[in-house]
């Protein structure tokens, strides 16, 4: 399966355009007016009456204008100016009368050359009928298949998912059969549906993805009623994910080749050691769910000093509790104390999106004894540019504060085209793979917690690979490794390594 990433769907998403060049080897078009930061309400019930938009700055880029003008799909409004953070205007009853996903952004005049005056878009969601549920899915049938090698024109498998909450049809679209690759870390494909109730769907699993033993995992999603949303949950803020519903299942395993060949190919992922040689972190099959396991082995410990060799699994909860779902790619700082990892468990942390997700776990290892043990949510932004993605690969600097990964925005995401909402099918291995940094402030003091995109690479740019490379951090986060250089789109100033390698220097540090 591994030769196949290519085959896999994944989305498109850009607030922004490409173009130009500047010294530093980059290549976009920032908007250049005063910035949103939020808008309210965030979405609305068809067959309101006119209703009054506010939309607040963040300072970034400037504060608003007298002239500054809020526009609804491109459409300039007539627009109250409160002060240089805070913009009004009235929505008339015809723009919310059916269900529709409107862009919402601020025109401030500019002159110059390359000032466009235009800030970042922010979606406005109108919706209609009951909220989509979460579905659950409790049987795969079959849940193997052999490995077909080179022989995989005709060995397409049937299989038949049971469970719950399953939903026919709705504004987005109905419930979606997906596939993953657990080896090669590729994110969930949708399957093609032969048949559908409320509690059975059959869907196809192609030939390409059985070549090789391999273990994978089969789960389902829901939309959220409402036009143009993503395909599996995802909404700017937790007021639209609440009204129009949706979310992915619990995920079930299915076999490629024998039951051993799966699970070996599983061990093969790379594991991660502290400085001193002592704390090995590793993935584990515990109750056939993959876990992130610590293991002391009291290497360089004085034989006067108390230390038994022993194993903890740090991908959990606040109150010990394994992660739900699989978890992988871990990365530990050189002391053994902050693990990161992505996981597509549901309860790690109260709140986190659906699908794969970066976190960071704080064993507490030679902290002092008030330290609890925490797990925090890694890949989240206040600007929702993470919405809707899935988040996999983590590096991690040697004080935990920095944890580099990527984000990639799932294929099926449906696509405005002429102003309206349409569903577009993907083409292969399309969307985007983005780069960010989270600076957690982490022993900082007057630090907020940021997320800054480093690099952008399309998916179907010709320098791709057949997976994703992720990125590598150094332990002053002061550089950050980025793989596929000729066809990335870098936000920051760079360093050329060689053909497929660039040193990223982040602005911030």
């Amino acid at each position: 399966m591994k030769r196949f990433w290519t085959a896999m769907a994944v989305a498109v998403f850009a607030c922004g355009v490409l173009a130009g060049c500047n010294d530093y080897n980059n290549s976009i078009q920032y908007n250049t007016g005063p910035q949103i930061g939020g808008i309210a309400p965030t979405g609305m019930v068809t067959g309101n009456a006119d209703f009054l938009l506010t939309v607040n700055g963040n300072g970034s880029g400037g504060q608003f204008q007298t002239t500054s003008a809020i526009q609804w799909n491109g459409r300039k409004l007539a627009t109250n100016f409160l002060d240089g953070a805070t913009l009004t205007a009235t929505i008339p009853a015809s723009f919310v009368a059916t269900p529709n996903r409107a862009i919402v952004n601020v025109l401030t005049p500019q002159s110059g050359t390359g000032q466009n005056g235009l800030s970042n878009s922010v979606y406005f969601y109108v919706y209609s009928g009951s909220p989509n549920p979460v579905p659950t899915l409790t049987d795969v049938s079959p849940n193997s298949a052999p490995a077909c090698g080179t022989s995989c024109t005709n060995a397409a498998v049937t299989i038949t998912v049971t469970g719950s909450n399953f939903v026919p049809t709705s504004n987005n679209g109905g419930t979606i059969v997906t596939f993953a690759d657990t080896l090669t870390k590729q994110l969930p494909t949708a399957l093609t549906i032969t048949s559908r109730s409320d509690t059975q769907i059959k869907a196809v699993i192609p030939g390409m993805y059985l070549a090789n033993a391999d273990a994978g995992s089969v789960a389902v999603c829901n939309p959220p009623n409402i036009p143009g949303g993503s395909v599996c949950g995802g909404c700017p803020d937790s007021a639209c994910l609440k009204l129009a519903g949706g979310g992915t299942s619990n995920s079930l395993n299915f076999t490629i080749g024998s039951g051993a060949a799966a699970a070996a190919a599983i061990a093969e992922e790379t594991p991660a050691i502290s400085q001193d040689g002592r704390y090995v972190v590793y993935g584990s099959q515990q109750n056939q769910v993959n876990q992130i396991l610590m293991k002391d082995t009291c290497v360089g410990v004085s034989s006067t000093s108390s230390c038994s060799v022993n194993t903890r699994v740090v991908s959990v909860a606040a109150d010990a509790t394994a992660g739900n779902a699989d978890s992988h790619n871990a990365a530990v700082t050189p002391d053994g104390r902050y693990v990161a990892f992505s996981s597509a468990a549901t309860n790690l942390v109260e709140g986190a999106p659906a699908g794969r997700q970066v976190y960071v776990h704080d064993t507490c290892i030679g902290a002092e004894n008030s330290c609890k043990t925490a797990t925090t949510l890694i890949s989240t932004d206040s600007q929702g540019a993470l919405n809707g993605t899935e988040s996999i690969l983590p590096s991690i600097s040697s004080t935990g504060r920095y944890v580099a990964f990527v984000a990639i925005t799932p294929s099926n995401t449906p696509r405005i085209a002429g102003g309206a909402a349409a569903n577009v099918q993907a083409a292969p291995n399309s969307g985007l793979r983005q780069v960010f940094l989270r600076d957690t402030c982490l022993g900082a003091k007057d630090c907020t917690p940021k997320t800054t995109r480093i690099s952008m690479v399309p998916g179907d740019a010709p320098a791709n690979g057949t997976k994703p490379g992720g990125p590598a951090i150094s332990g002053l986060a002061k550089q950050i490794a980025l793989t596929d250089r000729k066809s990335a789109t870098v936000f920051t100033p760079t360093v050329p390594v060689d053909e497929s390698v660039v040193l990223a220097v982040p602005k911030e540090q």
